[in-house]
């Protein structure tokens, strides 16, 4: 559904994504992981067409993204990690805001949204101005915006930020929904417990590259077998990274 091709992404000298390759598959649950500046953002960025590579090649159904962004971007929910929203709008014109944009003003997207606002509970909300939404709500109400087009890739960063715990448990139940309906979601967290929970492929990234790629058994190669994935986590991109390094190449996780 979605690839990268050993994209790079350089300011100035500096290489923010250095050469990464990686391949979402469709109905897949893709984690991406990293410490603070790691890369992670700018690879979302790259990933929904906002960032252009400085070199290599991000591809949405096998179309260039940056050579066809129309094409590519209709096919694409970006939740990014701090969602902008009018606030003199209520919640109900953004969401009919969101439909215009993509041309979507049909009885299936007003059914999904009024289907959306009672899974996260704002329907009471919708005829509120947004500037007296918490933000919890907002971040519901901007996460579901990006669903109503029914895209077939779902990018998000940071997706449980702001979520109470029954909103995080209703988005992690939609998004196994979705997944199993065929829709490949790819989304970058620090909240290991929610990728170890979710994902069925993670990537690693530290410093621009991808450090390990794999099941949640597969990574666990790595280290002891009883590990979490915080511990990994820790193990590949910290004190431990110099010596992980040769084993990540002897594992037979992909990098």
């Amino acid at each position: 559904m979605i690839e990268f091709c050993d994209v790079s992404k350089y300011y100035g000298k500096i290489p923010a994504v250095n050469g990464i390759s990686l391949k979402v598959g469709k109905g897949e649950i893709y984690g991406f992981l990293g410490p603070n500046g790691a890369g992670k953002t700018t690879s979302i960025r790259m990933a929904t067409g906002i960032f252009p590579p400085t070199s290599g090649t991000v591809l949405v159904n096998d179309l260039d993204i940056q050579k066809n962004p129309s094409i590519c971007k209709a096919k694409i929910g970006y939740v990014p990690d701090r969602p902008y929203v009018y606030e003199k709008l209520t919640g109900w014109e953004f969401l009919e805001f969101i439909m215009d944009l993509y041309e979507n003003r049909t009885d299936r997207a007003g059914e999904l949204a009024q289907e959306y606002l009672k899974l996260f509970q704002i329907d009471h909300a919708v005829e509120m101005l947004i500037q007296d939404y918490s933000h919890g709500m907002k971040q519901k109400l901007v996460i579901l915006s990006a669903l109503l087009h029914e895209p077939d890739l779902i990018v998000i960063d940071e997706p449980m930020v702001g979520l109470d715990p029954r909103g995080a448990r209703s988005l992690k139940d939609l998004f196994r929904n979705l997944a199993r309906a065929g829709t490949s979601i790819f989304l970058s967290t620090h909240t290991m417990s929610v990728a170890e929970e979710l994902c069925d492929r993670i990537s690693i990234i530290h410093q621009g590259k991808i450090l390990a790629t794999g099941a949640m058994k597969d990574l666990r190669e790595l280290g002891h077998h009883d590990d979490n994935l915080e511990a990994l986590f820790l193990k590949i991109t910290e004190e431990e990274q110099e010596a992980f390094a040769p084993s990540i190449q002897e594992s037979g996780v992909s990098s």
